[in-house]
């Protein structure tokens, strides 16, 4: 497989490509983003994009691809809802219909969140949702992934300062690690996540919208 990754540089991102990277059957891995991460791997290409808007001007680097992960997010909090609206349905689908048009039998596996509703009562909710039925839309095969907490396990760090001041605390005490036990529907890993990702990816989902509690069970399907 050749797969396109959308916000390598961010904690989820991070993981994504760690496991692309290790995974035999995907032979090239090309981040898009405003800046590179900065890593060298023979299967790995990067383009730095200034304008996640507008895809104009390097659409020649963005076909022939079989998946795309979309990692990019923000958080609402500290933003207005018109940021956040640019920032998430407007980004999104940017992306999203440039690359249904160039690669339609590709399969484009987006990171949504738990409790994500276009009906819903919060705002955040109500964009995610939109932007996931207008994904749902297009002409490739979109997933939605809809992960709760995530547990960074192999050095990933989150780019929102209240994020990482979170797991800056709780890392030390394994708090998400026993959680998890307790809880996995609710609380899954990077590695996990990442891999639960490539599954769908490779083999494809008759789900269109996947929750935490299957997250364990397509990750098993990648080695």
């Amino acid at each position: 497989m050749k797969v396109l990754i959308f916000g390598a540089t961010g904690m989820l991102g991070q993981g994504v490509l760690r496991a692309c990277l290790a995974d035999k059957d995907i032979t090239l891995v090309q981040t898009v983003g405003r800046t590179t991460t900065g890593q060298i791997h023979p299967k790995l290409r990067e383009v730095a994009h200034a304008d996640l808007w507008n895809y104009a001007s390097i659409e020649d680097q963005l076909a022939g691809f079989d998946a795309c992960f979309f990692c990019l997010g923000v958080s609402s909090n500290g933003i207005t809802p018109e940021q956040y609206e640019r920032m998430t349905y407007d980004l999104t689908l940017a992306a999203g219909t440039t690359l249904a048009r160039l690669n339609p039998e590709m399969r484009f596996i987006y990171i949504s969140g738990k409790g994500t509703d276009a009906n819903g009562a919060s705002h955040w909710a109500k964009v995610k949702g939109r932007t996931e039925n207008a994904l749902l839309a297009l002409p490739f095969q979109a997933v939605m992934f809809r992960p709760a907490a995530i547990e960074p396990v192999h050095g990933e760090v989150s780019k929102t300062p209240s994020y990482r001041l979170f797991y800056k605390i709780v890392q030390p005490l394994k708090i998400l690690t026993l959680l998890r036990r307790l809880l996995p529907a609710q609380i899954t890993t990077t590695e996990e996540l990442a891999k639960a990702m490539i599954a769908v990816a490779r083999y494809g989902s008759t789900q269109k919208i996947i929750e935490g509690g299957d997250f364990a069970a397509l990750a098993k399907q990648v080695n």
